[in-house]
């Protein structure tokens, strides 16, 4: 699982962050709204642990826009702020769980495999113009057959698949399919880019993957085949 923590307090946030790569999860940290803003706009998160009072933009605003950008990503609202109307309002904003500080890390971390549980319920199936994928089964359905995906080219397609044709930085697809800080070369990203156009090529006509340069990749619906 992949973690977004935005936490303005560096000491809280490194604690916080230890204990869920405890878990085994991959974290990303940051201490500003403003600056959280670059990296959901890369996508690529499981789950977005938001600190509700932050500088540059407090997370209601974050989760806010979001939900207007369709991004479905789960988010944790953690605040010192435990009256019932700022509960409320971080749920009617967007979150999808609240948490109030100080809290037991393993309380914590209960909630974040709950909403990866939550999230894995709603993708049993991604669709994207003629194509169906089932992360499950790594099965690929189009409109010319259906195929089979090995493991890291699911991966990679159900990240490509989540953007909805948006595109998607390296540094996250990377951050996705092997962690943020392992030693894997540039060039094995684009190797998985290469069959997962074969993939593509096999079962559809509209879908392909283009490469945005400077940026990542993205999915491209050309429309129906003429």
């Amino acid at each position: 699982m992949r973690i977004l923590l935005v936490e303005d307090n560096k000491a809280l946030c490194e604690a916080t962050a230890l204990a869920l790569r405890n878990e085994g999860w991959s974290v990303d940290t940051v201490h500003r709204g403003d600056e959280a803003r670059f990296y959901l706009a890369e996508g690529g998160y499981d789950a977005i642990l938001l600190d509700r009072m932050l500088p540059g933009c407090d997370g209601i605003q974050l989760v806010r826009e979001m939900r207007q950008q369709k991004d479905d990503t789960p988010v944790l609202l953690v605040t010192a702020l435990d009256d019932v109307r700022a509960r409320v309002d971080g749920l009617d904003a967007g979150a999808d769980d609240y948490l109030s500080k100080p809290f037991d890390t393993r309380e914590l971390c209960a909630r974040v495999r709950a909403l990866g549980r939550r999230r894995g319920a709603l993708a049993q199936e991604l669709r994207f113009a003629d194509l169906v994928y089932y992360p499950a089964g790594l099965m690929l359905h189009g409109a010319l057959g259906k195929c089979t995906l090995a493991r890291k080219e699911g991966e990679l397609l159900e990240a490509l698949l989540r953007q909805n044709g948006q595109p998607i930085s390296r540094r996250a697809l990377f951050a996705r399919l092997w962690g943020a800080d392992a030693d894997v070369e540039d060039a094995c990203l684009d190797s998985y880019a290469y069959y997962i156009r074969r993939r593509l090529k096999a079962v559809t006509q509209r879908v392909r993957l283009v490469t945005v340069r400077g940026v990542g990749y993205r999915l491209e619906d050309a429309g129906e085949p003429q």
